[in-house]
Protein backbone atom coordinates (compact mmCIF):
# COMPACT_ATOMS: atom_id res chain seq x y z
CA UNK A 1 0.00 0.00 0.00
CA UNK A 2 1.34 3.43 -0.95
CA UNK A 3 2.33 5.54 2.05
CA UNK A 4 3.58 9.05 2.59
CA UNK A 5 6.30 9.80 5.10
CA UNK A 6 6.35 13.17 6.83
CA UNK A 7 9.85 13.64 8.17
CA UNK A 8 10.55 16.55 10.51
CA UNK A 9 14.05 17.96 10.81
CA UNK A 10 15.39 20.26 13.51
CA UNK A 11 18.44 21.89 11.99
CA UNK A 12 21.40 23.51 13.72
CA UNK A 13 20.83 27.27 14.05
CA UNK A 14 21.62 29.21 10.90
CA UNK A 15 22.07 26.10 8.74
CA UNK A 16 18.57 25.61 7.24
CA UNK A 17 19.38 27.13 3.84
CA UNK A 18 22.43 24.89 3.61
CA UNK A 19 20.29 21.88 4.59
CA UNK A 20 17.70 22.66 1.90
CA UNK A 21 20.36 23.23 -0.80
CA UNK A 22 22.05 19.96 0.09
CA UNK A 23 18.76 18.05 0.19
CA UNK A 24 17.77 19.48 -3.21
CA UNK A 25 21.16 18.43 -4.57
CA UNK A 26 21.39 14.93 -3.07
CA UNK A 27 17.88 13.68 -3.83
CA UNK A 28 18.14 14.12 -7.62
CA UNK A 29 21.64 12.58 -7.59
CA UNK A 30 20.32 9.44 -5.88
CA UNK A 31 16.72 9.33 -7.05
CA UNK A 32 17.22 6.44 -9.48
CA UNK A 33 18.28 4.24 -6.55
CA UNK A 34 15.46 5.62 -4.41
CA UNK A 35 12.93 4.93 -7.18
CA UNK A 36 14.24 1.38 -7.59
CA UNK A 37 13.72 0.91 -3.84
CA UNK A 38 10.11 2.10 -4.06
CA UNK A 39 10.24 5.89 -3.62
CA UNK A 40 7.83 7.84 -5.81
CA UNK A 41 8.76 11.35 -4.67
CA UNK A 42 10.62 13.32 -2.00
CA UNK A 43 10.16 17.07 -1.50
CA UNK A 44 11.57 19.31 1.23
CA UNK A 45 9.62 22.23 2.71
CA UNK A 46 10.66 24.91 5.20
CA UNK A 47 8.55 25.60 8.28
CA UNK A 48 7.17 29.11 8.38
CA UNK A 49 8.09 30.99 11.52
CA UNK A 50 10.84 28.56 12.54
CA UNK A 51 14.17 29.13 10.80
CA UNK A 52 15.61 25.89 12.21
CA UNK A 53 13.03 23.42 10.93
CA UNK A 54 12.25 21.70 7.66
CA UNK A 55 9.88 18.92 6.62
CA UNK A 56 10.23 16.30 3.92
CA UNK A 57 7.15 14.70 2.42
CA UNK A 58 7.93 11.56 0.49
CA UNK A 59 5.78 8.91 -1.11
CA UNK A 60 6.70 5.23 -1.02
CA UNK A 61 5.39 2.02 -2.53
CA UNK A 62 5.01 0.69 1.02
CA UNK A 63 6.16 1.24 4.58
CA UNK A 64 8.42 -1.78 4.15
CA UNK A 65 10.10 -0.24 1.09
CA UNK A 66 10.87 2.93 3.03
CA UNK A 67 12.15 0.99 6.02
CA UNK A 68 14.41 -1.15 3.81
CA UNK A 69 16.16 1.85 2.27
CA UNK A 70 16.44 3.62 5.63
CA UNK A 71 18.42 0.61 6.89
CA UNK A 72 20.50 0.23 3.72
CA UNK A 73 23.99 1.39 2.86
CA UNK A 74 22.37 3.82 0.38
CA UNK A 75 21.62 6.17 3.29
CA UNK A 76 25.36 6.86 3.64
CA UNK A 77 25.02 9.26 0.70
CA UNK A 78 22.76 11.41 2.89
CA UNK A 79 25.15 11.56 5.86
CA UNK A 80 26.07 15.22 5.15
CA UNK A 81 22.40 16.14 5.74
CA UNK A 82 22.35 14.45 9.11
CA UNK A 83 25.46 16.35 10.18
CA UNK A 84 23.41 19.56 9.91
CA UNK A 85 20.74 18.34 12.34
CA UNK A 86 20.44 19.49 15.95
CA UNK A 87 18.28 16.45 16.84
CA UNK A 88 17.35 13.11 15.30
CA UNK A 89 14.67 13.40 12.62
CA UNK A 90 11.11 12.32 13.39
CA UNK A 91 9.02 10.50 10.78
CA UNK A 92 5.32 9.79 10.61
CA UNK A 93 3.94 7.40 8.01
CA UNK A 94 0.44 8.08 6.69
CA UNK A 95 -1.84 6.32 4.26
CA UNK A 96 -5.08 7.22 2.57
CA UNK A 97 -8.17 6.45 4.55
CA UNK A 98 -10.38 3.70 3.21
CA UNK A 99 -13.44 5.86 3.60
CA UNK A 100 -14.76 7.18 0.31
Amino acid sequence: MVVKAISEFTIKPGRRDEFVRLFESLVPQHFDAMRAAGCHSAVVYVVQGDPNRAVEISEWESAEAREAIMRSDAMAAFAPLFELLAAPPKATLIERSRQE
